[in-house]
């Protein structure tokens, strides 16, 4: 899956299992309709400010989709990845 469509997914996935509606997370229903179809997507600061808005950390709508990206990958694997670069620097 291309990584602009799963990033979609991913906020989709995450407003869905909240029981939000596209207006709640911020900006306007249309816009949050384009980015779950893939058509555009957010600046990092409108990022967060969706992750606020659903209650959940901004790396885990990236994890999120980049899992749906890659679906060969595990969030074990993607975790200790992320861990170890953290560490390293």
């Amino acid at each position: 899956m291309e990584l602009k469509l799963a990033l979609g997914q991913a906020i989709r996935n995450l407003r869905v299992s909240k029981k939000l509606s596209q207006e709640t997370i911020g900006a306007s229903q249309a816009y949050i309709s384009d980015l779950e179809r893939g058509i555009k997507s957010p600046s990092v600061i409108k990022l967060v400010e969706f992750a606020e808005n659903m209650g959940v950390h901004p790396l885990t709508i990236l994890a999120k989709s980049h899992l749906l990206a890659n679906p060969e990958l595990s969030i074990e694997e993607l975790l200790e990845r992320v861990r170890r670069e953290l560490e390293e620097g």
